[in-house]
């Protein structure tokens, strides 16, 4: 059995915070300084549970007090094709965004922009 143990139980809190307020760490063994670490990480982590929960209540009320923060996206209208590729009449470009393969091929070779147009 571990020192500082009494069948599988954590000393009592007080003789940990004993040690605490005499600033006696030094003196605390393995064992004992180990479980002072479980103690702090446990109460640390319900601590930050605690209030985490409270800025979450905290930001759905703000939520409802100021309607809903997502707003939606705007309907853009459907944009119609203005180029074709003469090779393949499935391929068309509406003139938006980066410029398909086949007419950046099309342009280096000395082609215009024009020459693309649906008509």
């Amino acid at each position: 059995m571990r020192p500082g143990r009494r069948n599988g139980h954590v000393k009592p809190k007080t003789i940990l915070v004993d040690y605490m307020k005499h600033g006696d760490l030094q003196s605390m063994s393995t064992d004992e300084l180990w479980d002072l670490h479980e103690r702090i990480v446990a109460e640390l982590g319900s601590k930050m549970a605690a209030e985490r929960d409270m800025l979450e209540s905290r930001l759905r009320q703000l939520k409802v007090t100021n309607g809903d923060m997502t707003r939606e996206k705007r309907p853009y209208p459907k944009v119609l094709p203005r180029y074709r590729n003469p090779k393949n009449h499935e391929e068309t470009w509406a003139g938006r965004g980066k410029q398909p393969r086949w007419l950046t091929a099309q342009l280096r070779s000395g082609k215009n922009l024009t020459d693309f147009l649906i008509r």
